[in-house]
C-alpha cells in the first residue's frame, strides 16, 4: 500500500499549497504572486523533465505544429482557471474555497458522461447526487455569513475557476489518451507550463505593470512555498501512479482530502466563522467522492 501513504502525502502537500495560496495574497497583488508561481513550476518542470526524460521536450514527429497548439489550448485554460482561483481565495474564507475545489472529481465524471460517452452505475450516480446535495447546503452556510453565491463577484471567480479546472481535467483525457492526440505526458506537462509562463508575463505587462503603484506587490517565502508544494504533490502523485497495484480512481479521492489541511487552518488558525456548519458540508462532499471511487472499484 506504499501507493496508498504516497497518495496522503500528496494531499497533504496539496493542502499546504492552498494554504500558502491564502498566505501570500492576503493584502497582496494577484497577478504577480500568479506570474511568481508560473515561472517557477515552468522552470520546476522543465528541470524535472531534464532529468527524467529529455527526449520529452520534443513533440511527437509528424504532429508537431499541432501539438503545439493543443497543449498551448490547456495553457489558456490552466491559466484561466488559476487566474479566476487566485482572486477567489484571496477574498474568500479557506473553509469556503476548499469544499468547492473538492467538487471538481464529480463535475470532471459528469462531464465525461456527456463528452466520451461513460456510464455511471448506481453507487456513482448517488455519489453524484450527495455532491449536489452538499453543494446546495453549503451554498446555505455560506449565506449564514453573509456571502451571496448570486451576488458576490469572488463566489463567481470560484465557481468559474472550478468549471475552468473541469474543463481542463476533460481536456487531458483527450490530450493523452490512445484515441485522441496521444501525447506524452511529460511533453504536456513540460510545454503548457512554459507557455503558461509566457501568457502571464504579457498579463502582467498588460494588467499590473500601469498599476502596480495602486496595487502594491509584496514579497512573501510563502510565494515560494506556493510553487514548491505544488511540484512536489504532482510528484508524488505521479509516483503513486506508477507504482503496481495502484488504482487512480483511489488516489484521485484521496488527494481530494487535502481540503481537510486547508479547512483547519482556516478554521484554527484563521478563525474563520460558520464552521460547524461548513464541516458537515465537506463530509457530505467527500462521502460522494468515496460513493464514486466505490462505483469505479464495481464495474
Amino acid at each position: 500500500m506504499t501507493w496508498f501513504l504516497l497518495a496522503l502525502l500528496s494531499a497533504l502537500l496539496l493542502g499546504c499549497y492552498d494554504v500558502c495560496k491564502k498566505l501570500s495574497l492576503d493584502r497582496n497583488a494577484v497577478v504577480p504572486v500568479l506570474l511568481i508561481n508560473t515561472v517557477l513550476c515552468a522552470l520546476f518542470s522543465g528541470i524535472i523533465t531534464l532529468l527524467r526524460d529529455p527526449s520529452s521536450l520534443f513533440p511527437p514527429q509528424g504532429i508537431e505544429e499541432k501539438a503545439l497548439v493543443l497543449v498551448g489550448a490547456k495553457s489558456c485554460i490552466v491559466l484561466g482557471s488559476w487566474l479566476c482561483g487566485y482572486l477567489a481565495i484571496k477574498h474568500l474564507p479557506l473553509t469556503l474555497v476548499g469544499p468547492v475545489n473538492a467538487t471538481r472529481p464529480v463535475l470532471v465524471l459528469v462531464g465525461a458522461i456527456g463528452l466520451f460517452g461513460e456510464r455511471l452505475n448506481g453507487w456513482q450516480w448517488a455519489g453524484v447526487a450527495l455532491a449536489i446535495i452538499a453543494f446546495f447546503m453549503l451554498k446555505r452556510s455560506s449565506n449564514r455569513e453573509g456571502i451571496s453565491w448570486t451576488h458576490n463577484r469572488w463566489v463567481a471567480m470560484l465557481i468559474l475557476a472550478t468549471l475552468l479546472s473541469t474543463a481542463s481535467g476533460l481536456y487531458d483525457k483527450y490530450l493523452l489518451s490512445p484515441t485522441g492526440a496521444a501525447l506524452p505526458p511529460l511533453f504536456v506537462q513540460t510545454y503548457f507550463n512554459a507557455i503558461q509562463a509566457v501568457l502571464m508575463i504579457a498579463l502582467t505587462a498588460l494588467l499590473w505593470l500601469p498599476r502596480c503603484r495602486q496595487d502594491v506587490f509584496r514579497p512573501r517565502l510563502s510565494i515560494l512555498g506556493v510553487s514548491l508544494f505544488l511540484t512536489a504533490a504532482d510528484m508524488v502523485y505521479f509516483h503513486a501512479l506508477a507504482l503496481p497495484g495502484a488504482l487512480i480512481i483511489i488516489v484521485s479521492m484521496v488527494r481530494r482530502c487535502s481540503v481537510f489541511v486547508s479547512f483547519a487552518f482556516g478554521a484554527f488558525v484563521l478563525k474563520e466563522k460558520n464552521l460547524r456548519a461548513k464541516f458537515l458540508d465537506l463530509i457530505l462532499l467527500l462521502l460522494s467522492l468515496l460513493l464514486l471511487a466505490w462505483g469505479a472499484q464495481a464495474q
